[in-house]
Formats: C-alpha cells, structure tokens, sequence
C-alpha cells in the first residue's frame, strides 16, 4: 500500500506534536499553576504526574497516526532516522516545519485550556535548565535521554525484527521515564519542537524565557538521537557473504 502523500505526513506530524504539548507540556504547566498559587515547591510525585501524561500522549498518538507519518514528532527523531536510511533527507525539512508549527499551536492550545495563569504562573510548560545545571551538562543530558529514546525506537519501531504492536506502550513508558530521571536537570524535552513552541508562544505574550538556552535543546537531542540510531545500526546489521570466499564480507 502506498504512503500517505508528503502533505498528509506533514499535517498528521504537526497534529501529533501539538498534542503532546497540549496534553505534557500543558499538563507541566498546570503543575506550575497549582505550586505558584499555593507557593509550594514541585515534588517528585509531581514530576511523576508529568511523566505519565507525556507517556500516555506519546502512546496515544504513536497508535493514532503511526500508521500515517511514522510519528516522529520529534526533530531530533526525524534527523536520527534519515541519518541512518531510514527516512528520505529530502522530506526532513517539510517534517521540521510541521513538528515546529505542532508545537506552536499546542502551546497556543495550553494558553486556551489553562487561560493567561497557564502562561504567567505555569510558563506554558516551557523547558529550562536546572539551578545547579551547567551549559554544557545540559547539552549532555539532553543528548543522553535522546539517545535513549531514539535507541528504543530503533529497536522497537523500526527493526524489521521487533515484536509487533509493542511500539506504542515501550516508546511511552521510555519516554516517561526518561522525564522522571532528567526533568530537574533540563525540564526533560530532548525534543526541539517541544521547547520551541512554549517558547515562542512566552515570547510573544511577553512571559520570561531565556532563548540563550535554547541551543541546549535543538544540539543535545539531535546529536543524541543520531548516535542512538547509529549505534542501534551498528549492532544490527549483518556483514553479507560476497562470493564464495568466506573471508570476503561486506559489511
């Protein structure tokens, strides 16, 4: 059967990434609404709450439009993929568009759900680094979580030997997982779009976001989820007998 055409992908992309702002994000931001007004600290159960609604919406969409554009909704995932061979350079920047634009009308969606409190007390979810968290460290953390991730998705979605139907359930409970442990570092996004959408939205609308950090996000994860796809290739792929000369392999 042949794929949806390239503008369809690009919708259901776009379709995708606001919702995992709208529904993560926003649910970050409805925390931060709840602890400012009740000028309490964030706990980790409520990092725990955070990481089970990105789980849940990551499952939601990869089951709903995975069949569509392969949900990358994710940059850094998209990049890994074409690094790799497993999706076309030439629809990389199409996708980047969707997956930033997603992310822009899910953070415009948070500010409708939550109303201006959403913004000015919740920060629309919008990711920043740690107290204690350096430059760098950031970058590191970011490209950790996103080599983890886009390892998982290697070996789950895209390996033609992985069990089928199990996508959606390991992709979610990696990426839940993955908020609990980096979320006080970075604010846990190894995702571009997903920071950049609350971030222009807080811009706009005149919130407090410090773009200087902004780099954090778009290298760290892209340099990370390249790594993981490539070291998930290496592992996998099998030298082919060239010839009758067992010594003769082509890798």
């Amino acid at each position: 059967m042949e794929p949806p055409v390239l503008f369809k992908r690009c919708v259901a992309e776009s379709i995708g990434t606001a919702l995992l702002v709208l529904i993560g994000a926003g649910t970050a931001a409805f925390n931060g609404v709840i602890t400012a007004s009740n000028n309490a600290a964030t706990t980790l159960a409520d990092i725990g709450v955070i990481s089970v609604a990105f789980a849940i919406v990551v499952m939601a969409m990869i089951f709903t439009i995975g069949r569509i554009s392969g949900c990358h909704i994710n940059p850094a995932v998209t990049i890994g993929l074409a690094v790799t061979g497993h999706f076309a350079w030439k629809e990389v920047p199409a996708y980047l568009i969707a997956q930033c634009v997603g992310g822009i009308i899910g953070a415009m969606a948070i500010v409708a759900v939550l109303g201006m409190d959403g913004l000015h007390l919740g920060g629309l979810g919008a990711t920043s680094l740690g107290s204690s968290t350096g430059y760098v460290q950031g970058m590191v953390v970011e490209a950790i979580a996103a080599f983890v991730l886009m390892f998982v998705i290697m070996g789950i979605a895209v390996d033609s030997d992985a069990p089928v139907n199990w996508a959606g359930l390991v992709i979610g409970l990696t990426v839940g997982g993955l908020i609990m442990l980096t979320a006080g570092a970075t604010g846990a996004s190894f995702n571009p779009a997903r920071t950049f959408g609350p971030y222009v939205i807080n811009s706009l609308a005149g919130g407090n976001i410090s773009w200087a950090q902004f780099p954090v996000y778009v290298i760290g994860p892209i340099i990370g989820a390249i790594g993981g796809a490539v070291a998930y290739k290496g592992l996998t792929t099998k030298p082919q007998v060239v010839g009758s000369d067992p010594h003769s392999v082509k890798v």
